[in-house]
């Protein structure tokens, strides 16, 4: 089910072709993706045997005007005040679901922190720091990439605050 990457593999993502490039240790983990799912991150958790609070999920907002990364825990939500703060910005709200796929380059439930076509500004929850190793999606539903936070952290050039909600 879970297979150690650290070449190019057929059928690889943006995201696992710029950890490969960056030399960087990671798992690739995939899963049967179920559409009716109403949850992307907690049925990644669900499916891999992961602790919700280890699985990160990757969300757009746009912060006066700017599309911003944040990526938080799936076991709780974003605080979008939290998150305008983080990056010196006055108000936040989710972006359009349309601009944040046309940006990044992935589709919605998909969205990975790494490789997006357009590089956005990335703000890591600071609760990540406290686990060896976190998930965040690969790029494509069904996939998920475990890597370290310090990893994750340098790969986007994130700021690490406190961010998500419980």
């Amino acid at each position: 089910m879970a297979k150690k990457s650290r070449k190019q593999q057929p059928g690889g993502t943006p995201a696992t072709v710029a950890l490969t490039t960056a030399g960087t240790a990671f798992t690739v983990h995939s899963y049967e993706h179920d559409p009716s799912s109403p949850s992307y991150g907690e049925e990644a958790a669900e499916a891999l045997g992961v602790s919700p609070d280890r699985v990160f999920k990757t969300l757009v907002a746009d912060v006066d005007g700017e599309l911003v990364v944040a990526v938080v825990p799936v076991a709780g939500s974003l605080d979008l005040k939290a998150l305008a703060s983080a990056v010196g910005g006055k108000r936040a709200a989710m972006a359009d679901p349309a601009a944040a796929e046309r940006t990044t380059g992935y589709v919605r439930g998909g969205i990975s922190p790494l490789g997006q076509r357009k590089r956005l500004r990335t703000v890591l929850d600071a609760s990540a720091g406290s686990h060896p190793t976190i998930c965040v999606s690969a790029g494509r539903r069904g996939l998920e990439v475990e890597l370290s936070p310090e990893d994750l952290t340098a790969l986007t050039t994130a700021t690490l605050a406190p961010i998500g909600r419980a």
